[in-house]
């Protein structure tokens, strides 16, 4: 089935503004799909495709959202905004019965942390140590299982890595580091920066996300969704310099569990996501959905977003605290190397 001959899906999306969904929402209407999109409503960085239906409400209110839906049912319901086994739960009950499909948005982090090997692929066990966000998710995973295997609910699990679009800068301090980058000063990589990464283009993954729906080999099932592109993170530094115009980046490398101690923010994600290499074997994905072929490499996804950040000053916020960590980093690391 391409995407010129599949059958129209009423689809439901809870959430669909956020950077996976607002992509996947305007590929879903623009294939013809009868999209609805439950959320509050809040979002002024996307918007959703005029031909989406939206209900505006408080996802968390069970009642809400069943007098929003009423009795109405639908092929598909992709619920993004779902990260404990409680939310799971809430759309067990509420969607029982009345889809052909649920998909639920897990994420690559779940996967074995740090890999037992290379490629991840969807049978490289669950278990990440390091970031709670990454357990509630495996344990989502486990309830939505067991939801199927007793009563045939028909999840489908899809587990994106990192994915991006325009208003997203991919570094861990965000706009915080082009703007070092962009003024000469030093900026700081976590460990010797050779560790590899796998970036997703919004727009890309929404190919194989839509592509899944109406799939019935899908359900029961979980696919991993990335770019098989992947660069070490001192590259993916130097690619940012280029896109902003920025010269060749001053990188200081620090330990991860240094920067941890340092801004225990940085903890979950650093120590349980981009301290690992990954790279990924979408071999599973595309077998369902041929037509899934990344177009939109880093190189073109980072200047996308300099461009748009250019074009909205008022999202060039420089993290003044941010700021002082890295630089008591950077000192202390020139003390160490004296």
């Amino acid at each position: 089935m391409t995407p010129a001959t599949e059958s129209a899906l009423s689809v439901l999306f809870i959430g669909g503004t956020g950077v996976i969904s607002a992509a996947a929402a305007e590929l879903a209407v623009s294939r013809g799909h009868r999209l609805t999109v439950l959320n509050r409503g809040q979002s002024t960085l996307r918007s959703l495709p005029d031909a989406a239906e939206s209900l505006t409400v408080d996802v968390r209110d069970p009642a809400m959202v069943a007098a929003a839906l009423g009795e109405r049912t639908f092929d598909v319901v992709v619920d993004f905004v779902a990260f404990t086994p409680e939310h799971v739960r809430a759309d067990i009950a509420q969607f029982a019965g009345r889809t052909g499909q649920y998909v639920f948005i897990s994420s690559a982090s779940a996967y074995q942390k740090p890999p037992a090997a290379l490629p991840v692929r969807e049978s490289t066990p669950l278990h990440n140590p390091f970031w709670e966000y990454s357990r509630d998710k495996i344990a989502c995973e486990d309830v939505l299982m067991a939801a199927y295997r007793d009563q045939g609910f028909p999840v489908t699990i899809i587990r994106p890595s990192h994915t991006y679009d325009r208003t997203q800068i991919t570094l861990l301090n965000g706009w915080t580091d082009i703007h070092r980058m962009r003024t000469g000063q030093p900026v700081v990589v976590h460990g010797d920066g050779t560790s590899l990464w796998t970036l997703t283009h919004s727009t890309d993954l929404a190919k194989a996300l839509v592509g899944l729906f109406g799939r019935s080999q899908a359900i029961g099932d979980s696919f991993t969704i990335t770019s098989d592109e992947y660069l070490p993170w001192d590259a993916i530094y130097a690619e940012y310099a280029r896109a902003a115009g920025a010269p060749a980046p001053r990188i200081v490398h620090v330990t991860s569990d240094a920067m941890a101690a340092a801004n225990p923010e940085w903890s979950g994600g650093l120590l349980g996501d981009r301290s690992h290499s990954v790279i990924f074997d979408n071999s599973k994905v595309k077998a369902l959905v041929p037509d899934f072929v990344c177009t939109t490499p880093v190189a073109l996804g980072f200047r996308q977003a300099m461009a748009w950040y250019d074009a909205h000053p008022d999202h060039q916020v420089v993290d003044a605290e941010l700021n002082a960590t890295l630089d008591t980093l950077i000192e202390q690391h020139r003390l160490d190397t004296l």
